[in-house]
């Protein structure tokens, strides 16, 4: 017999779920057949959806109304297609004085809806927290949720989990998955369209021959690059600039599984020779000091120049590693100056 906690709160929620399941039944019993049927099956219109993911399946019965989302950008899409979620996983690098991140908090309070309850995620994820807000649909498809996480997920509502890997979607299939799962495919699809035209308006011509690598660190001695289809450096790609072609071949050799990056470590940081400009985030200051004092980053030609784009706002990083309908407008109006300093400096080198 298994005996471990995860294995307990599993029985306990499947216990809840069909005491609470039961009082249901009993409530639709007392209030006259028609009517509870009416409201169970909403308009009448919706149609069971069934979705596939690397963890399961999720069937969604009935049209939903009660949204919870898990990771990142299923908020800000969901909040699109004309739901505001009943509860999101907190974010809190990048937030405002709110708690929430800001185009979030911007969006839900000027349509007068409230705010989504915030609730920890990751792996310390508050699965109670979660069957307290009685969702009817959970989103995650751009995540890390676990297998076990996802198991404990599905007791409570269906849950749509990532196609393939965690943290591992491309922009416009994060949209279509959410589409489908609300009933809003063709609305999805015009949110998908909204945003190719925002990009194309603010594309520069001016950057077609700018070339680009954006990195990252994960302390002393670490390096590594995004690749083209990661959400940050599609954003970038959207506004004319050019990822550097050396990281197909560094994806050959240094792939990270589930990062959609080569960890190439600082010791390669001369394959960047190329790369006209740098993109890249700090934790936070500390992070920034004990990067930059490496010789070996330090060396790379473009943050020699000082052709580097790296904002030391949490917000703006955020909202500029994910594209959605709400980060999109958010990050656009902010990031073409800094591109243009950058490349001013290069230039001047």
């Amino acid at each position: 017999m298994k005996t471990s906690t995860a294995t307990s709160l599993h029985r306990r929620w499947r216990s809840a779920l069909a005491i609470a399941f039961t009082a249901s039944m009993a409530l639709s019993a007392c209030s006259g057949g028609d009517d509870a049927g009416d409201a169970a099956s909403g308009n009448g219109d919706w149609e069971p959806v069934t979705i596939d993911s690397a963890l399961g399946t999720a069937t969604i019965e009935e049209e939903p109304e009660r949204i919870v989302t898990l990771g990142q950008g299923s908020t800000e899409t969901a909040i699109a297609l004309g739901t505001t979620p009943v509860g999101m996983e907190e974010y809190t690098w990048g937030a405002d004085d709110s708690g929430y991140l800001p185009w979030i908090q911007e969006e839900v309070t000027e349509r007068g809806d409230e705010l989504p309850e915030l609730f920890t995620g990751a792996t310390e994820l508050d699965v109670e927290a979660i069957l307290e807000l009685e969702p009817d649909l959970i989103l995650a498809p751009w995540s890390g949720v676990t297998q076990e996480q996802y198991d404990l997920l599905s007791d409570i509502a269906p849950t749509v989990a990532y196609p393939e890997q965690p943290w591992t979607i491309e922009w416009e299939q994060q949209i279509e998955i959410i589409g489908e799962a609300m009933g809003q495919e063709e609305e999805a699809q015009g949110l998908i369209d909204d945003i190719d035209a925002q990009f194309e308006e603010a594309r520069n011509e001016d950057y077609e021959d700018v070339t680009f690598s954006y990195i990252y660190n994960s302390g002393p001695g670490t390096l590594g690059v995004f690749y083209p289809d990661e959400q940050r450096v599609a954003m970038v790609s959207a506004l004319g600039l050019t990822p550097d072609p050396v990281v197909e071949e560094l994806r050959a050799d240094y792939d990270a599984p589930g990062t959609q990056s080569a960890l190439i470590g600082l010791e390669n940081a001369d394959k960047l020779s190329d790369s006209d400009l740098i993109f890249t985030f700090y934790m936070d200051e500390a992070n920034r000091e004990e990067t930059e004092a490496q010789d070996l980053y330090a060396g790379i030609p473009a943050v020699e120049n000082d052709a580097i784009v790296a904002s030391d706002v949490q917000a703006f990083v955020t909202a500029s590693s994910m594209i959605n309908p709400l980060t999109v407008p958010w990050t656009l109006e902010r990031y073409e100056p800094m591109i243009d300093e950058a490349i001013e400096n290069a230039e001047q080198n």
